[in-house]
């Protein structure tokens, strides 16, 4: 079953409490630290574009690319009410296909680990580095398998919002690093006491940081550096989630 259709309508909603604000402040930074203040930046899995408005917000011209055309057409609905002329593409990031190189890109809120298998993850990364300026950044997270194991694991969640409530049931396969959480959601009618029942099952994939970086070689691009995203030090073995920071390596790209 396709991930965020129906979710979609409500995927806002339920992300209330995501600090996307914080989120866009520390990547802000980590692009200035490598000199990357202006120019065009992608968004990959770019979901309902709150992020993607964000980061426009600080100057960058932003493309946001994502699978699902339920949530572009909820980002595509933002923008109409945003100055910012954000450019939004029906793309699998597996199949990255844009006018012409970007001076960075980016992947937040673990959609790399929607790519269930390492020839996805390096075939993303190989194209990441085709359509990356010359010494171009990349900068994406991804949740661990310590994540999945230890702190998900075999779990129930339950929200409830007004109009609207869902039960999150996770499972995790050890064996094949493999996270599953079936989504049901109940969305009430306008102007009615009836709710509309929806299911989804999502797929995302546990990594550790050695496959991240061997896909990354892999790809031909370089590895600069990771960071703990809860708290922006160092990593270690109990990291929930992973900031990584690569650059674009292609001898010669226009002539560099």
């Amino acid at each position: 079953m396709e991930a965020y259709t129906d979710f979609a309508t409500v995927y806002d909603t339920f992300m209330d409490d995501t600090p996307y604000t914080e989120w866009c402040e520390f990547i802000h930074g980590l692009l200035k630290k490598y000199k990357i203040e202006t120019g065009i930046i992608a968004d990959l899995g770019c979901g309902t574009g709150t992020l993607t408005q964000k980061l426009a917000q600080k100057g960058y011209d932003m493309i946001g690319i994502d699978y699902s055309q339920e949530m572009l057409n909820i980002a595509m609905e933002k923008k109409a009410k945003d100055p910012n002329n954000i450019l939004y593409l029906h793309q699998d990031m597996r199949e990255l296909e844009l006018f012409g190189t970007v001076a960075a890109m980016i992947s937040v809120c673990d959609s790399i680990n929607y790519l269930l298998e390492e020839e996805d993850l390096t075939e993303t990364f190989r194209k990441v580095n085709n359509y990356l300026d010359p010494q171009g950044l990349f900068l994406f997270d991804f949740n661990t398998d310590y994540k999945y194991r230890e702190i998900i694991g075999d779990t129930v969640i339950a929200e409830n919002r007004e109009g609207c409530s869902f039960i999150w049931e996770n499972y995790y396969d050890e064996e094949e690093q493999l996270n599953e959480y079936d989504i049901t959601i109940f969305i009430q009618e306008t102007q009615s006491d009836l709710y509309r029942k929806f299911e989804e099952t999502h797929f995302q994939k546990g990594y550790t940081l050695e496959i991240i970086k061997s896909c990354l070689k892999s790809a031909g691009m370089i590895f600069v550096e990771a960071i703990d995203a809860d708290t922006h030090k160092a990593v270690t073995q109990k990291s929930e989630r992973i900031y990584v920071v690569a650059k674009e390596n292609i001898p010669g790209k226009h002539g560099a």
